[in-house]
């Protein structure tokens, strides 16, 4: 460093020499862009070259500037470059200063100021004292004489301002203020002042002394000097001054720092250092004075100069330990009655300079008050003497008093505001008698500003709370307003001065009001409390009407403050109590209450402000209003209720003693006394709202009427503040309710009947307004809900606390009370305070019982018992699952209460209580209890194992005791593990635990963490870790544990609930997370056990802790409409699986092909259920005190609303769906609220979407009206489906905008029907597919549509349209599944002109070699010619014309392999059944010989031949022993029996399958009723009737031939009676065992529930020929019909119906069915009611059916040769009869079959003619 200034220094000697070393050293500087950035960086080594150039002078300004920011910075960072730096700064700094005429000289030093660096403290001496000599001035006598530092070529017209070494003239340029800085002067001498002012090491040395001493004359001087120069000897004027004198001011208050500063680092114990204090204290006070009366005292940087120059003084106090303070308060006191006389007079417009010789004051007192205390007081008291000092003037006739100097009040001022600043009382005593004595003897005592000020000093100095000088104060202040009321009524008064006026409404009561906000001691306030209540009572007794008003109403502010604290519940001295009494009557005399009813009438004109108002107008006034006083006293009248004991007398007589009071009623005569009291009479039955009638007072005296007027006053203004809670400790809750103030006035005893009456009234009264106020805040949130809540729970539980009160008329009251508060607000019903107090009311004795009286003691308990079980069974009907969470918390707090059980009473009263899905007791009419998913739900919350899907009894008592066991179990587990935890000392993670349990605690999340873990923390991953596991196992597929799901959340609950008041961050981002997880696990599982647990736990949550309410509901309405967005349980609109009609497609329901989805969605619509039942729970509970829940309720049904097709259209969703829509509805219901006035617009909008998708008929109305399933037909869970469906209900409420009743109110001619079709037909097809749906019961639209419910609706001779849509439906099915309706598309190529069902055939077969087969085997079966007129159309010999073609054009469309396939199938059966043929010639007994011949020639050509009849099972062998010729009136039929294996099963497991092939019969007609029977199977099975029915096999193969299925392990009746003899009652028993075994009652019940399917089937396809023959029984008892050559309208014997019975029931099945013999045995019974299930069952899908026949009408069949098969049909389903008519039509049927004539005689005929055993 020294080499670098050595060479600037030869460089600077020789700059022309070495230009361009100086060049490259420039070009070694920082560049300039570099410096524009922030906070720039640069090396070391541009540093170097950066201060080099400084010495030069010659870089770029702003560069300068920048640079030297990166020096200050790098010599902050660097200690080393900083001493380097301070080497130099001093010369460089001290060079630049003596050649500051440059601009870069000023920004140089400008930038010094800002970042000053560091220098040497002999640099910083040298600096100090060339700034000094700078700044050097002498003031000429004129400030238009140029100055004798001017120099040369300085502008005539300068300023006064220039100064030694530079001219400051602005029109240089470029000026400093185009740089936004300072003056270099101003800003060096403020930056040299900060940094360097304590740098001198106070050696008191030369240099420091004569630095010091230049700079206190120096700058003094100039100080004092320029603020003496008057503005008008200065040249320029307007702004151009202002600029000038404002940057003067700023470089004299930067000089002034740096001397105060200087000052400090003086030694203090020298001469020379206490030579230069006192001068420089000197120069400090006259330069204040300066300031004080410089003509630039307004501006801001005179106020700045003065505060710095008092800040110095202040200072100079504490110098040397306070020994100048003596001389110092001498020479300040001058100047402090200097700044009083200046300032303005008024408290609150004295100024800045004002304000500073305040505060300075303030510290020098402060300072000097345990130092030297004389000084102090002397001060003061010279201060004090100036308030004395009288002005003497002449009294001229004329002249007006001169008003009271400004240094009198602001010293007045001055000195309350030290008291008040020092709260010393040692000040006070000294100030406050001589403020009084002015008061009372001196210039004070008369009105004026002076009197004004000096009552202003007193009330401040008396709210500091020093006994003595308080009551001093209270006394003069008290004297002084009484003085003012005594001078009201004169003349002079009359007409005051407005002083007086602003002493009596201003001074004094804003006085008051100080003293009650100031003083603390409780002491104290209680004696000020007496005082000002006294005074209240004095000025009320002393003044009248208006007067009385006015002087009352200014106190009453003062009155509010000092009861603000006070206890109205409190036992309250009788003195006090009649002060308040007597407050509130003058309150009521002068109209000083509060207006109270809005649209009450006024009796009289509202009076002026300048008339003279009558007690009785006024009283009447402060009932109707308006209210004509101070906005203020009305609000200190509704403060000073709330803190006024009630106004309860002993006796109502001693007011006729009340002097004061008889005084004000009687002025002078009885006359105006009686005036008096009807007029007080009339404003109390106005108070009280007309509840009490003026007649029925004439009783009350005027004095009962005031007493009465104040008490209504009093109480209803009560109740209208703050809702009624009166002052005391908040955590009290009953004691401060404002009824516990109300009712006290009806305990008073000897109550006149007239007294009583307005006192009850009063108790209406007061009660009604409390409910208002409540009403009035209902839409508020945040904080004031709370408040509004905490209130009504408070009158609540004192209204219930009052229950057991002795007099009768005051619990009556109460109950009346508490029963309309419940009513009004509901969600007092699950305020756990309210809950708690009435069921510990009931077991705890009344507060007032006594031994001596049981019979008070049980009447208040059985009053408790009757309130708690209204209570609980009301609040059970809204919101059971709530409630039983507060009974079952509650139960747990006695468990905590270390009571072993709960008391007798509650036991007793809870065990009387039941809830269920049943009939119900508990409450009558509808409720929200009643709701199926509510009461689902309430089950869940119970805690108790019930099933929902059943009807249940649920017990209160028994589930709560059971639920509050188990919480409290779960509680004392996490408390014992935590107290394990903690008496071990944690669990150290860095030491390996034995037992392996290190591998269940959570990890370090970070390397902080401390070494033990916290017990929450471990606790919390664990259960975090569990949850998240039950979640995955869901989200695999598999199943959760019901029984450990339910404990962890129990457990992580009690955890939860446990850390509530958890203060740590950590706690509570973990404890969100788990509730996140509770409320979210049971959701995302979605399963009936999940959610049923969750809300068991939401309960439990929202129970114990009301407060995480809104949390639960928030993360429960997230998950909600998460189910939403992935399409889960009632919301999984994408399965389109419609429950029981989906097992019927193709067959007989309409739609699409459906895939079975994975998981059951009945499973999760269950789910949606309990959790919907949940939402309704908690709506009930908050919709009249949470806006926050109710949000969040109406944004989950906003979402679940907003898309109609969101929801499942499974049969199971329907009640569920409905369940929602009712919520909707339920909840648009509170637009009414007035929580929820400000979302009336949104409701209406949300109401309207609810109706749009709630009448919206596609989800549901397909299933409503094919779903619809009578009670009698449901098994056990479908009845548990149909409590929650509700699908009966919910068809009639179709039936006023549904399908079933719009065709009743069209009236539409057929042709219009059919023009209507064809219309929809045009648009598109699907339109008028389902019109056959929406208007059933038009017959022309469905004969021009042909139905639409799925492939039996394709009729042949439909719309061309309809058929391309039907056949394009039947292409999206497997064409295995479309075999079932073979026959019928056979059939439908009679009318396919269009080639569309035969393109479907060919294609089909293309698909699916089994159905080319099939069809056919079918088309060879129809190439017979049909009997009949039929024989020779021409219809019908082109459809056996197209057969053949059809044919041929399907074994064309073969490949290879399909061709050979066919070859062998078809070969191998068409040899088996030519073997009939082969046996037709011969002999009977021959035949079965020629059987065997036969087979044994027929060999089995490959292993892929099947059996026609059953695809499914493939031929293995033929047993040709099996070959047996059966009896027929045809050819020769032969049974063969076939070795078979499953074509998906085991190849190995060879079974016998038994087949009958027929020639010369015709099996079509078997194959229709087969396929009847096979729907009414499928139909059964679809709605979960346990019915029987077998539809065995069978296929045509050609013209007369066919393929009979053998009904395995059965035998025919007629077979049984050859071998066994008796009935089928001893067959049964020979067989199954004896009567009443385990086998032969399940055989019967096979025998049974195959009846009963026959029976329908029977009913429906009518079948003939019902011998024993036909008749099978397998080896389990149930019962099958065979050969169905006689069905519909034929029967044998030519048609001659022989059969009159609907389906057999012979004497021996009626043995079986009916033990009794006469219809009454529980058998029958049971026979019955199968019979009607699949009868209604078969009806609802009766156009199927009947479709299904209709489509084979031109086939050719026997069965339809005659009548009208189809018509009959369709009757026999009886669509015209309601389903209770059909049911008891169908018990008629089987009545008539039970053992009919007919059936007998039918089998002794064939017994007879064919031998077939009877």
């Amino acid at each position: 460093m020294d080499s670098l200034v050595e060479l600037c220094d030869l460089v600077a000697e020789n700059p022309t020499q070495f230009a361009g070393k100086i060049a490259w050293l420039c070009s070694r500087c920082p560049p300039a862009e570099l410096l524009f950035v922030g906070s720039p960086r640069v090396s070391r080594s541009q540093l170097n070259a950066f201060l080099a150039a400084l010495i030069f002078r010659r870089s770029n300004l702003f560069v300068l500037q920048r640079s030297h920011e990166i020096h200050y910075r790098s010599s902050q960072v660097s200690p080393a470059f900083a001493s380097d730096v301070a080497g130099f700064t001093g010369d460089v700094l001290m060079q630049t200063i003596r050649n500051s005429d440059s601009s870069i000289s000023k920004i140089f030093l400008s930038a010094m100021c800002l970042n000053f660096p560091p220098i040497l403290p002999a640099d910083a001496n040298k600096l100090i004292s060339l700034l000094l000599d700078g700044l050097d001035v002498t003031v000429p006598s004129s400030p238009r004489d140029p100055m004798l530092t001017t120099p040369t070529g300085a502008s005539a017209q300068s300023s006064p301002l220039s100064v030694v070494g530079g001219s400051t003239d602005l029109g240089e340029a470029p000026s400093p203020a185009a740089f936004g800085v300072d003056t270099p002067f101003s800003g060096e001498a403020k930056g040299a002042g900060d940094s360097f002012g304590g740098s001198n090491d106070g050696s008191g040395g030369p240099g420091a002394s004569g630095a010091s001493e230049r700079d206190c004359k120096g700058s003094t001087a100039i100080d004092a000097c320029f603020l003496k120069i008057r503005k008008r000897d200065f040249t320029e004027q307007g702004q151009l001054l202002k600029v000038r004198v404002n940057k003067k001011l700023s470089v004299c208050q930067a000089a002034a720092r740096l001397h105060i500063k200087t000052l400090a680092s003086l030694d203090t114990e020298g001469k020379s250092s206490k030579r230069l204090l006192h001068g420089a204290l000197a120069l400090l006070i006259e330069a204040s004075e300066a300031c004080l009366f410089s003509v630039w005292r307004k501006l801001r940087a005179t106020e700045d100069l003065f505060r710095c120059l008092l800040a110095g003084i202040s200072q100079a106090a504490v110098a040397r330990n306070g020994q100048l303070l003596r001389i110092l308060l001498i020479r300040y006191k001058p100047l402090v009655l200097a700044t009083c006389a200046q300032a303005d007079s008024g408290p609150s417009s004295q100024g800045a300079m004002f304000e500073t010789v305040l505060k300075t004051c303030s510290e020098i007192i402060e300072f000097g008050w345990t130092k030297d205390r004389a000084p102090l007081d002397t001060f003061i008291m010279g201060l004090t003497t100036s308030i004395r000092e009288r002005n003497y003037y002449e009294e001229e006739d004329g002249k007006e008093k001169q008003e009271t100097p400004p240094l009198q009040l602001n010293v007045i001022y001055l000195l309350a505001e030290l008291n008040v600043a020092a709260n010393k009382p040692e000040m006070v005593d000294m100030i406050l008698p001589l403020f009084i004595e002015s008061l009372e003897e001196g210039d004070g005592s008369n009105a004026g500003s002076l009197r004004l000020r000096l009552l202003d000093a007193v009330s401040r100095m008396a709210s500091l709370g020093f006994e003595k000088s308080y009551r001093e104060a209270v006394v003069l202040m008290t004297r002084s307003y009484l003085a003012k009321l005594s001078n009201g009524g004169t003349a002079e008064g009359k007409t005051e001065a407005s002083e007086a006026t602003a002493e009596r409404v201003e001074i004094l009561p804003a006085g008051f009001l100080l003293i009650a906000r100031g003083i603390t001691n409780s002491k104290l306030r209680s004696d000020y409390r007496h005082r000002l209540m006294s005074l209240c009572s004095d000025v009320g007794l002393a003044a009248s009407g208006r007067s009385g008003a006015e002087f009352l109403g200014p106190l009453l502010p003062a009155v509010a403050e000092i009861c603000s604290d006070f206890d109205p519940t409190l036992d309250v001295e009788p003195s006090l109590l009649k002060l308040f009494r007597n407050l509130w009557f003058y309150i009521a005399l002068f109209g000083l209450a509060p207006p109270m009813q809005k649209a009450q009438a006024m009796t009289k004109s509202a009076p002026t402000a300048t008339n003279t108002v009558s007690t009785t107008t006024v009283a009447l006034q402060a009932v109707a209003g308006p209210y004509m006083w101070d906005s203020s006293w009305s609000s200190a009248v509704r403060r000073i209720s709330l803190g006024t004991p009630p106004l309860v007398v002993s006796s109502v007589k001693w007011l006729e003693d009340e002097l004061e009071l008889n005084a004000l009623h009687n002025p002078g005569s009885r006359q105006g006394s009686e005036k008096a009291g009807a007029s007080q009479r009339t404003a109390l039955s106005a108070a009280l709202g007309g509840k009490v009638e003026v007649s029925a007072m004439n009783t009350i005296s005027g004095v009962k009427a005031t007493y009465l007027l104040a008490v209504a006053f009093l109480e209803i203004i009560r109740f209208s503040s703050d809702g009624g809670i009166l002052n005391g400790d908040p955590s009290s809750t009953a004691s401060r309710s404002a009824f516990n103030c109300v009712f006290e006035y009806l305990r008073s005893p000897n109550l006149m009947p007239a007294v009583s009456q307005c006192l009850t009234a009063i108790v209406n009264r007061a009660f009604e307004t409390a409910i208002e106020w409540l009403e009035d805040r209902a839409s508020q949130t945040g904080a004031e809900a709370e408040v509004r809540e905490s209130t009504l729970s408070t009158h609540a539980c004192f209204l219930i606390k009052n229950l057991s009160q002795r007099d009768e008329h005051v619990r009556d009251i109460s109950v009346n009370l508490l029963t309309q508060l419940r009513d009004r607000f509901p969600q007092i019903l699950w305020n756990s305070s309210c809950l708690d107090s009435l069921l510990l009311s009931i077991h705890n004795d009344p507060p007032s019982a006594v031994v001596s009286d049981p019979a008070y003691v049980a009447s208040v308990r059985s009053l408790y018992q009757k309130i708690a079980r209204e209570w609980i069974i009301v609040s059970l009907s809204y919101a059971p699952c709530t409630s039983q969470g507060l009974l079952q918390e509650n139960l747990c707090r006695a468990n905590t209460w270390q009571q072993s059980q709960p008391a007798a009473d509650v036991v007793s009263l809870l065990s009387e209580i039941r809830i269920g899905s049943g009939k119900n007791d508990c409450w009558i009419g509808t409720k929200t209890a009643n709701i199926p998913a509510v009461m689902a739900a309430a089950a869940a919350a119970s805690g108790g194992n019930l099933k929902l899907t059943d009807a249940f009894s649920l017990e209160v008592l028994g589930t709560g005791v059971v639920s509050a066991t188990a919480k409290c179990n779960h509680a004392g587990e996490i408390a014992g593990m935590r107290r394990l935890y903690e008496s071990i000392g944690g669990l150290d993670k860095s030491q390996p635990i034995a037992n392996g349990l290190d591998a269940d605690l959570p990890g370090s999340e970070s390397p902080a963490q401390p070494k033990n873990e916290s017990f929450n923390g471990m606790v919390l991953a664990k259960f975090v870790r569990l949850l998240q596991k039950f979640v995955n196992i869901a989200e695999k597929g598999g199943q959760v544990d019901k029984s450990s799901f339910r404990e962890t959340c129990s457990q992580a609950t009690a955890l939860l609930l446990s850390n509530l008041d958890s203060d740590s961050q950590s706690d509570i981002h973990n404890f969100s997370q788990l509730l996140r997880l509770l409320c979210w696990c049971p959701a995302y599982i979605t399963t009936p056990d999940a959610v049923e647990t969750g809300v068991y736990i939401w309960t439990w949550l929202v129970s114990a802790a009301p407060h995480l309410g809104t949390l639960v509901l928030a993360e429960l309405v997230d998950a909600w409409l998460w189910t939403i967005d992935t399409k889960r349980g009632l919301f999984a609109s994408d399965i389109k699986c419609s429950g029981p009609s989906a097992k019927l497609r193709p067959h007989l329901a309409h739609g699409e092909p459906e895939t079975k989805p994975e998981k059951d969605p009945v499973e999760q619509i269950m789910a949606h259920r309990l959790w919907l039942g949940f939402f309704i729970d908690r709506f009930e509970v908050v919709r009249h005190n949470s806006v926050q829940q109710l949000l969040l309720l109406g944004r989950m049904l906003q979402e679940t609303t907003k898309l109609p097709w969101n929801f499942s259209r499974h049969p199971a969703a329907t009640g569920t769906f409905f369940t929602t829509m009712l919520f909707g509805l339920k909840f648009c219901s509170c637009q009414t609220q007035g929580n929820l006035q400000n979302f009336r617009s949104g409701l209406q909008l949300l109401e309207d979407r609810i109706y749009r998708v709630k009448l919206n008929p596609f989800p549901y109305l397909s299933s409503l009206l094919s779903e619809r399933v009578d009670t009698p037909q449901l098994d056990q869970k479908t009845k548990g489906l149909e409590k929650d469906s509700s699908v009966n209900d919910v068809k009639d409420q179709y039936t006023q905008f549904g399908v079933r009743d719009q065709s009743s109110r069209l009236k539409v001619s057929s042709d219009k029907w059919v023009e209507v079709a064809r219309t929809a037909f045009s648009v598109d097809p699907r339109i008028a597919l389902s019109m056959v749906s929406r208007f059933p019961a038009s017959a022309p639209l469905k004969t021009q549509t042909c139905s639409s419910s799925g492939v039996p609706y394709s009729s042949n001779k439909g719309h061309p349209r309809v058929m391309a849509y039907i056949l394009r439906v039947l292409e999206s099915y497997p064409p295995g599944r479309v075999t079932f309706f073979m026959p019928q598309l056979v059939q439908a190529l009679r009318y396919d002109s269009e080639k569309l069902v035969e393109g479907y055939l060919l294609r089909a077969a293309q698909r699916s070699d089994i159905f080319a087969h099939i069809l056919i085997w079918h088309l060879q079966g129809e190439s017979c010619v049909p009997e009949g007129e039929d024989a020779t159309s021409a219809k019908n010999a082109s459809f056996q014309e197209l057969l053949p073609l059809v044919r041929e054009r399907i074994i064309d469309g073969f490949n290879p392999t399909a061709r050979d396939i066919f070859q062998r199938e078809f070969d191998f059966f068409d040899k088996v059944t030519s073997i009939s043929g082969v046996l037709y010639p011969l002999p009977k007994d021959e035949r079965r010989a020629g059987i065997r011949r036969e087979l044994e020639k027929i060999e089995l050509d490959g292993d892929d031949l099947y059996l026609p009849t059953d695809p499914e099972r493939l031929v293995r062998g033929i047993q040709v022993d099996s070959g047996i010729p059966l009896q027929s009136a045809a050819k020769v039929p032969i049974m063969i029996t076939f070795n078979v294996v499953d074509r998906d099963g085991d190849h190995n497991d060879v079974k016998p399958q038994a087949c009958i092939f027929k020639v010369g019969d015709d099996c079509r007609q078997d194959v229709l009723a087969l396929q009847v029977i096979s729907l009414l199977k499928d139909i059964f099975e679809a709605v979960g009737l346990n019915l029987y029915l077998y539809p065995y096999g069978v296929l045509p193969t050609g013209p007369e031939r066919g393929i009979i299925e053998v009904v395995p392990n059965s035998r025919s009746r007629s077979q049984m009676g050859e071998t066994t003899d008796g009935g089928l009652y001893e067959i049964f028993q020979q067989d199954f065992g004896p009567v009443g075994s385990p086998s032969f009652e399940a055989a019967r019940e096979n025998f049974l529930v195959s009846s009963a399917g026959y029976a329908v089937a029977s009913l429906l396809l009518q079948p003939k020929d019902r011998h024993n023959g036909n008749l099978l029984f397998d080896s389990a008892g149930r019962l099958v019909h065979i050969d169905f050559g006689f069905i519909l309208e034929t029967s044998p014997g030519g048609n001659m119906r022989f059969e009159s019975a609907h389906f057999k029931l012979s004497h021996e099945m009626t043995q079986l069915l009916d033990p009794s013999g006469v219809m009454k045995s529980e058998t029958w019974f049971q026979f019955l009611s199968l019979c009607v299930k699949g009868y209604l069952a078969a009806r609802r899908n009766m156009n199927g059916i009947l479709s299904t026949v209709l489509m084979m009408l031109d086939s050719g069949l026997p069965c339809f040769s005659r009548g009208d098969p189809i018509g009959n049909l369709r009757k026999r389903f009886r669509p015209e009869m309601t389903e209770r008519e059909a049911a008891n039509y169908m018990i008629r049927i089987c009545t008539d079959a039970y053992n009919k004539w007919t059936t007998a005689g039918y089998d002794l005929i064939q017994y007879l003619q064919q031998g077939i055993e009877k």
